[in-house]
């Protein structure tokens, strides 16, 4: 298995770095994904996009196997939203991780208020049980799992500029899984995603940027 790095062409000769695994000892394969940022980023830092994009409209089943509306549940909420898959051997443990060690570090009040949702991208193998069992063992106990249609999953991620490939499985009988790999915050303001974090953005990152996202400010 291998993590592989994807290059993005963005918008004002900026570029970010996007990151697809494959699993399953399958190589990883991905496809470009645009997006609009502001100025010279350090390694990490969050991304603030020029161009707000909208909170997909989305309606899976969450590890309690009911149906989550992902609008009508996080409406005025701080969202974190990332798309990846249970058996990732690295990129997604390591960023659900992340972001869990940042959310210990909130105030309760803080806690409440955001949500942070990880959806499937390997829907066949990620049953709800087994999502919110993996997503315990990141330190995400209040972390919402969603699975449910692959098709309805990737067109929920393309707009948001995330490329996901359908899992493919390999002669050696291996499944192979690639994801772009960004975790994408939305504002509790106007429901809109302003902020993208790459594979860099460690947990001290999180920690330092999640209050001001909370409250709808730049971080």
């Amino acid at each position: 298995m291998r993590t592989k790095i994807l290059a993005t062409a963005l918008v004002a000769t900026a570029a970010l770095t996007l990151s697809a695994c494959g699993g399953s000892d399958g190589g990883g394969k991905g496809d470009n994904a645009a997006a609009e940022v502001k100025g010279g980023q350090k390694p990490g830092q969050a991304i603030v996009l020029d161009q707000a994009k909208a909170k997909p409209d989305l309606v899976l089943t969450d590890t309690d196997d009911k149906k989550y509306d992902l609008l009508e549940e996080t409406k005025g909420r701080p969202t974190l939203l990332f798309f990846g898959y249970t058996h990732c051997p690295d990129v997604c443990p390591l960023t659900m991780s992340n972001v869990g060690i940042a959310v210990k570090k909130l105030s309760k009040a803080e806690r409440e208020k955001l949500r942070v949702v990880f959806v499937s991208t390997d829907p066949a193998r990620d049953t709800p049980k087994r999502i919110r069992s993996w997503l315990d063992a990141q330190g995400g106990t209040d972390f919402v799992g969603l699975t449910g249609d692959f098709n309805t999953i990737k067109a929920a991620a393309r707009p948001l500029g995330i490329y996901i490939e359908k899992p493919k499985k390999e002669k050696d009988g291996s499944i192979t899984v690639s994801h772009g790999a960004e975790v994408i915050g939305f504002s509790p303001k106007d429901d809109k995603a302003r902020w993208i974090y790459t594979t860099e953005a460690t947990a001290d990152r999180y920690a330092k940027d999640l209050p001001k996202i909370i409250e709808g400010r730049n971080p």
